[in-house]
């Protein structure tokens, strides 16, 4: 399903037991400096994680101060997070001009400590070419580095490299648990291009040999996946981000199904069996 852009008004674009996508939670928050935002979200841990801007955050009387660093949008910078437990109460105060916070969550009953994970601290991946028009950047904010620290959640940002090309390819799902060949994940995406006015697209086949849909992403589109093989791809001339949140029914590391037609194509992109053993 898409989301076309809207002012949500520092309200959840995708609240808890979400029919579409029960195990993700998601909020884009927009302060002004010295402006604060507290939130508690039961049964589902979250990150918090600057798009732009800097803020101070508390978990449970625990500081994060200056978290953040980008300015003007998401390529002026690395990305930093804090981690919430479930439940927790989390504060966020702008200290910058100005912000935009995202919040990711997923479903997960135990309570696990903060942590925040600053620039140096990512875990980075690029692969794929210029060639299969399939060259990407991710930065993991909670990947693998983090699987001891965490319940449910996958938190990347991925970035198209160079202008144009295809992501999430070949086409894959995880919406079926099936151990060892598949997982659930429930999976939301935010997207952002440069220049703003650029344009993509997000395929979603649910069924396998039949057509499925097309949506047009935009600048500030959010994409929810709950069911299907979903590839996406930005137009010539234009880079492509987008926030990603996981959330696993029942474990943390993500199990890709590729689609049988396609599947053979893993072996033609570089990096790309790298990049599959991140998410974890």
């Amino acid at each position: 399903m898409h989301i076309p852009p809207y002012d949500n008004a520092n309200r959840p674009l995708i609240d808890v037991d979400d029919a579409r996508v029960p195990l993700n939670y998601f909020n884009i928050i927009k302060l002004k400096r010295g402006d604060h935002f507290d939130y508690q979200v039961p049964r589902y841990e979250t990150a918090i994680v600057p798009a732009t801007g800097t803020i101070d955050v508390e978990v449970e009387g625990v500081a994060f101060p200056k978290l953040g660093n980008r300015v003007g949008d998401v390529w002026g910078g690395e990305p930093e997070g804090v981690y919430v437990p479930s439940g927790a109460k989390a504060g966020l105060t702008c200290v910058s001009d100005e912000a935009e916070i995202f919040i990711a969550g997923a479903r997960f009953d135990d309570v696990l400590q903060p942590f925040d994970v600053r620039a140096k601290d990512l875990d980075l991946v690029q692969y794929g070419s210029d060639d299969t028009k399939t060259h990407r950047k991710i930065k993991h904010i909670l990947g693998t580095k983090y699987r001891d620290r965490v319940g449910r959640l996958l938190v990347s940002e991925l970035f198209t490299v160079g202008q144009g090309g295809w992501s999430g390819f070949p086409p894959h799902k995880h919406d079926t648990d099936r151990l060892p060949l598949e997982t659930r994940h429930d999976e939301t995406y935010n997207f952002r291009f440069r220049p703003n006015h650029g344009f993509g697209m997000q395929l979603v086949q649910k069924e396998d040999g039949k057509v499925g849909d097309a949506y047009h992403l935009v600048d500030g589109s959010t994409i929810l996946l709950e069911k299907g093989y979903h590839p996406c791809v930005a137009a010539p001339g234009y880079e492509m981000y987008y926030f990603t949140i996981l959330g696993g029914l029942s474990q943390r590391p993500l199990v890709q199904f590729f689609q049988p037609t396609h599947a053979y194509q893993i072996e033609t992109i570089p990096g790309i069996k790298d990049m599959i053993a991140k998410f974890k």
